[in-house]
């Protein structure tokens, strides 16, 4: 998996407590090693990581690895960007995108 700095890993193991208890609304990164648009937006997802950690929590999860979670959300392509807000999912977005767009397309869920 593509790791962006800053972000944390989940797996299918770990989304629960970390994704569904988190105290923020969280964003997670369906990802994959052989995705390009993931190594794409990893950059983009470290520096939001980094400028709204008051605001969202950023996890990424390898959907290779850990396959009961991507098909309980039905993810299919890469990279999938899910918010959850108090254990819900709020919010899909599917492919890379510029941390500018990132930012305004999460604006109404953070």
């Amino acid at each position: 998996m593509i790791k962006a700095a800053g972000v944390d890993e989940v797996t299918d193991a770990t989304f629960h407590a970390e994704v569904m208890e988190a105290g923020l609304p969280v964003l997670v990164e369906f990802t994959a090693d052989w995705c390009p648009p993931c190594r794409q937006i990893a950059p983009v997802l470290s520096a939001v990581a980094a400028e709204e950690a008051d605001r969202l929590k950023i996890v990424q999860i390898d959907v290779d690895t850990n396959p009961e979670t991507t098909a309980k959300y039905g993810v299919l392509s890469m990279p999938t960007l899910m918010v959850f807000r108090a254990g819900e999912p709020v919010k899909s977005m599917v492919g890379a995108r510029p941390k500018r767009r990132l930012l305004q397309e999460l604006e109404d869920v953070i």
